[in-house]
């Protein structure tokens, strides 16, 4: 059935999802990639190839007659689409019902329309850290790790993530069963990633010093966007080549950023666009609580007149300063992944992009993004 794969991402106007369908069109066994988000960007229809067609379809994952629609005819679907907010800008019911509901939705409807093939994008924020701030250092998918999940958005991911694995082997309305896995991306970085472009507007803000909040010991993995991406693609044409392998299967997304002392790692990536970026110094836990507690006294003082601009949050700057990296080569064992881009590619992919988007210095969308 080669060149006639019918594949939907959902969420493929979004940060990674937009580099999945990008990646997608370049595959000469799909015929079609169908992109259904709540955000039509033209830019996605223009990736359309010679031999793959992309269609972009506006809808939210929690219409369930938009997603029938856009659904039907697909063989394989990457559930890309989620509400990604960290900073307490989306109440915690609109995240669930996105995160969870919308992901109900999208298995529900494989089942009702005989779609066997789902690749899940999770975050490492579904595991951790938890309220505990119990650092993980450099596990990997079979490491145990408990407790509550520090920040809402990883506790909706973990959610949806329990309703993906127990929809594996579920029966499919014409007698055949589901078949789905997860990938979960840590940091992600590249072109179009809000974060680095408002680190940059902050250091410029600070004469050009870019400061840190984590100690000097912290790690944390980044990985590329573009090879976070390639994954997702490895993961769904083996999904349907080796089921018996995938199904059921969680794997970490790598490559090889470094993941030691990530302050150094943002300063690369930005020095890289701008050379003239200093390091600064690490801002203590103490002063950034104080900070932060000064805010929640300021926004409540002037919410009925003006409602100030997102900030960190105790959630936040606690999963900032605490340890939690992986290594593993499960992706590479399972179905062959290796990184499209290495680490040099990387930083100068996301340096040329930068230095595009920030030209006119507008501040970054801070909210969080919904599909």
């Amino acid at each position: 059935m080669d060149g006639a794969w019918v594949y939907l991402v959902t969420g493929g106007c979004g940060f990674i999802g937009e580099k999945i369908v990008e990646l997608l069109s370049q595959q000469d066994y799909i015929k079609e990639v169908r992109v259904f988000d709540s955000v039509v960007k033209e830019e996605v229809e223009n990736l359309t190839t010679a031999t793959t067609k992309v269609r972009v379809m506006r809808g939210d994952i929690r219409d369930w007659g938009a997603l029938l629609a856009a659904l039907e005819g697909t063989h394989v679907v990457l559930h890309a689409a989620a509400s990604v907010d960290c900073r307490d800008t989306v109440p915690f019911g609109e995240l669930r019902d996105i995160n969870v509901g919308g992901t109900e939705n999208v298995l529900r409807a494989c089942c009702v329309l005989n779609i066997p093939y789902v690749v899940y994008t999770s975050s490492v924020a579904a595991v951790g850290p938890n309220t505990s701030c119990e650092p993980m250092f450099r596990g990997n998918e079979d490491t145990e790790y408990g407790g509550e999940v520090e920040l809402p958005y990883g506790r909706t991911k973990a959610m949806a993530e329990k309703i993906v694995l127990e929809a594996n082997g579920k029966k499919l309305s014409n007698g055949g069963s589901l078949t789905t896995c997860i990938l979960r991306p840590n940091t992600v970085y590249g072109e179009g990633a809000a974060f680095l472009q408002e680190l940059y507007l902050a250091a410029r803000a600070s004469k050009g010093v870019l400061n840190y909040l984590e100690p000097e010991d912290t790690e944390r993995n980044h990985t590329y966007v573009g090879n976070v991406a390639w994954m997702h693609v490895l993961a769904a044409r083996n999904l349907q080549l080796k089921p018996g392998l995938l199904a059921g299967q969680v794997y970490y997304c790598y490559d090889d950023t470094p993941s030691r002392k990530g302050f150094l790692v943002r300063h690369q990536l930005l020095a890289t666009a701008d050379p003239s970026l200093r390091l600064g110094s690490h801002i203590p836990y103490w002063k950034m609580w104080l900070m932060i507690q000064l805010h929640r006294i300021i926004r409540l003082i002037l919410l009925p007149f003006w409602e100030p601009q997102p900030f960190l949050n105790l959630p936040l700057l606690n999963t900032i300063v605490t340890t939690f990296s992986y290594e593993t080569d499960k992706a590479s064992r399972h179905f062959g992944y290796k990184p499209l881009f290495t680490w040099e590619e990387s930083r100068h992919r996301t340096a040329q992009w930068l230095k595009a988007a920030v030209g006119s210095l507008e501040p970054p969308q801070l909210h969080g993004k919904k599909n």
